[in-house]
Formats: C-alpha cells, sequence, structure tokens
C-alpha cells in the first residue's frame, strides 16, 4: 500500500498511465541487487531510490578515495575514507529513509555471487572488472534474474539489459565471450568524462524500472552504444549466441 506522503513524493509517476499507482506500488515491493557504489551506482542508486525502490542490496567492499569526487556525485569530501556502502547508504537515506538499504562491504566473486544476489527482483551491475561482471552476470542467469549491464570508458558507454534465459534473449556472455581472463584498462589508466557516468548510470537506473513496471519497448536483445565526443545515440541488435552455453 502506498502512504499519504507516497501518494505525493510520486505523483509525478502516478499520473504517468505506464506506471500509475499499481506500478509505484510494485517499485515499493521491488528489491534490486546493486553491484558497485563507483560512477555508475552513484547516480543509479540515487534515482533507484528517488523512484521508491523498497529495498536496494549494496555491495561494494571498496573505499571513498578524494580521485572519485569527479564522478561519484553520492560523496563528498567527508566521505573520503569511509566505506563506499556505508557512505552511499547514508545518502540515500537522507534522500528516502523508506528504502531500506542492505549493505555488503564485501567483494562479490563466483563463490559467492548466487547467494547474495538470491531474493533480488532485478541486478544491476556497475563494476569495472571484468571477472566480477562475468561472475555477476553468470549467477543472474542461472537464477532467472534480468541483468542490467551499464560500462563507461573515457567519453563511450554503453548498456545492455539480459535475459538469456529466455529462447530468444542473449546472456552477457553472448555479448563478451567466455574468457576468464581477459584485461580491461581501469578509468585510473585512460581517464573517463564524469558527466557520460552520470548519464549512463541514470539510463541504468531507467532500465532497473522498466524490468520491474514494464513499458514502452523490450530493451533485452539490444545494445545501446553511447558516444559523448559526438553526442551520438545508437542502438543495435545483440542476437543469442548459438554455441553460448545459454543456449542448452
Amino acid at each position: 500500500m502506498l502512504s499519504d506522503d507516497d501518494l505525493t513524493r510520486f505523483a509525478r509517476h502516478i499520473v504517468l498511465k505506464e506506471i500509475g499507482g499499481a506500478g509505484q506500488a510494485r517499485l515499493r515491493r521491488a528489491r534490486v541487487a546493486m553491484i558497485g557504489a563507483g560512477g555508475i551506482g552513484s547516480p543509479a542508486l540515487q534515482y533507484l531510490a528517488a523512484a521508491g525502490i523498497g529495498r536496494i542490496d549494496l555491495i561494494d567492499d571498496d573505499r571513498v578515495d578524494l580521485s572519485n569526487l569527479q564522478r561519484q556525485t553520492l560523496f563528498g569530501v567527508g566521505d573520503v575514507g569511509a566505506g563506499k556502502a556505508d557512505a552511499a547508504a547514508a545518502a540515500l537515506a537522507r534522500m528516502d529513509p523508506a528504502v531500506t538499504i542492505e549493505r555488503h562491504a564485501v567483494r562479490i566473486d563466483t563463490a559467492n555471487a548466487r547467494a547474495m544476489l538470491a531474493g533480488a527482483d532485478v541486478v544491476l551491475d556497475g563494476t569495472d572488472n571484468f571477472a566480477t561482471r562475468l561472475a555477476v552476470a553468470d549467477a543472474a542467469l542461472g537464477l532467472r534474474l534480468p541483468l542490467v549491464s551499464a560500462a563507461v570508458s573515457q567519453f563511450e558507454g554503453q548498456l545492455g539489459v539480459y535475459r538469456g534465459w529466455e529462447t530468444e534473449k542473449p546472456c552477457y556472455r553472448c555479448f563478451v565471450g567466455a574468457d576468464p581472463d581477459r584485461e580491461g584498462a581501469s578509468c585510473a589508466e585512460v581517464g573517463v568524462l564524469g558527466a557520460m557516468v552520470g548519464v549512463m548510470g541514470s539510463l541504468a537506473a531507467l532500465e532497473v524500472i522498466r524490468c520491474i513496471v514494464p513499458f514502452g519497448e523490450d530493451s533485452a536483445g539490444k545494445l545501446l552504444l553511447a558516444d559523448g565526443l559526438s553526442l551520438r545515440f545508437r542502438t543495435i541488435a545483440l542476437p543469442k549466441d548459438p554455441g553460448c552455453s545459454c543456449s542448452g
């Protein structure tokens, strides 16, 4: 049920025919697993909390560094040295104390991913480590949880929604392959535009909301590519790989 305060707080959602009161109530009942409270996670968490998501399981074992503040907008100078999960939870509580934030200051990996994601309605991966992404993707696939995955490097971003257990929909491995030793350049090495991370994190939050309250076109099976240098966005079809394990 939505309280009187909820009806006022979420009035701009409720008047949208695609969401309405029933959709907002679904958001209040939803549970989202957020992997990483960094560049992607900061804006995503802010918009998910603002949207009234009932529970967010926040998984991040890192601490706030001064170099994070250029793009990780949940944090301020006073948070430097604090655990990101704790600092993010405190910031989100100021936005809406009715949102439950379950903090997990641990590194997610193949050994614990399935247990940590169990019970969620949607998984949002905003990490920048390929091995972690694969562990999260495999666990989400095994649990049949929609996976929203976003990444940014320099001026470019990408965003996909994966439901690989469905016949025509790809999983994350259909997109990236299966090499567990694949290395990716970190933003510390190549740089990243802070505002670009904000764009992709906000779009990732939009896709999480769409997973909970379906509206518009289904995004699964598509890959959004964003180019901040040319201010150009394009969407490409992402087919299921017949050789992938998700194809049976």
